[in-house]
């Protein structure tokens, strides 16, 4: 199921708060500053939901993971999976990136970016090509080439493959990112959070925003009861889906541009900033 978006509606009383992490939510040396968790903690007293919402696979949610209240869940991999925080991170809901399309995708960014490596993010961990560069070395991980790693004896009989990520040494960015949605929009939904060249691939119309959206349906939250955060390019449509939604003050200039207002950057707590200034009554329209 996608969802679908349309202008911005008016601002209600915030009933959810939805904020990125890396660059937003932690600081540069991705700690939760006190300020933060304070912050967090009050709003969820006050009747407030919290979700995580980021790019990061369900492994890499243990930084944030204290700090997860009530529900427990987040949303990870750019909105293709919803995971639950108190029971470790266990998968609730999947939307997996067909081996097919991947392999498309695959065939269609060697062409257009000669040069590209892959990686493939599954539900059980992640596998890269030979000329990958790994943020973490994962001593499970397979090397091979990204057709050997869609590759599957039978449908359906691999693990879910949430995330493609397309890499790569020379194109500028957002070069990049462009050139790839130019070539393969049509296949998948291709963003990025990375200062350098490196895409994230997902399941057409997968993104943070059309999984917010369900989560907040199942939840009789509207848009327009949701404040979001963010600064890098995989934000740009959940915070244009949020009826009101703040780019750091360290955001990508395409985010800023997206967002209804502007707080401080992640560095001077500014997602905690606009927080304090909800529980205080004193957030502006």
């Amino acid at each position: 199921m996608t969802a679908t978006h349309s202008a911005r509606p008016a601002a209600l009383a915030p009933r959810l708060i939805a904020t990125d992490l890396d660059g937003t939510l932690l600081r540069d040396d991705k700690s939760v500053s006190e300020r933060t968790v304070a912050a967090l903690a009050a709003a969820e007293r006050a009747g407030i939901e919290v979700f995580f919402v980021t790019g990061r696979p369900a492994r890499w949610m243990d930084v944030v993971s204290d700090h997860v209240h009530g529900h427990g869940l987040a949303i990870c991999a750019n909105g293709a999976a919803v995971v639950d925080l108190h029971s470790g991170g266990a998968f609730l809901e999947v939307r997996p990136l067909a081996r097919e399309v991947a392999l498309d995708v695959v065939a269609t960014l060697r062409t257009v970016a000669p040069g590209v490596s892959f990686a493939v993010e599954l539900t059980t961990g992640i596998h890269y090509e030979p000329l990958y560069p790994p943020f973490f070395l994962d001593p499970g991980a397979t090397v091979a080439t990204a057709e050997k790693l869609l590759y599957e004896e039978e449908p359906g009989a691999a693990p879910p493959v949430i995330k493609l990520l397309a890499q790569h040494p020379e194109l500028d960015p957002d070069v990049f990112l462009a050139t790839a949605r130019a070539a393969a929009g049509g296949l998948a939904s291709l963003t990025r959070s990375s200062p350098t060249a490196l895409l994230e691939i997902s399941g057409l119309g997968v993104s943070k925003a059309s999984t917010l959206e369900l989560c907040c349906a199942e939840r009789g939250i509207s848009a327009a009861e949701v404040v979001a955060f963010g600064d890098m390019p995989n934000d740009i449509e959940m915070l244009s889906w949020a009826g009101r939604s703040y780019a750091m003050g360290n955001a990508h200039p395409d985010v800023i541009a997206a967002a209804s207002g502007r707080t401080v950057a992640n560095n001077e707590d500014g997602v905690a900033a606009v927080i304090e200034r909800i529980l205080a009554g004193t957030l502006d329209d």
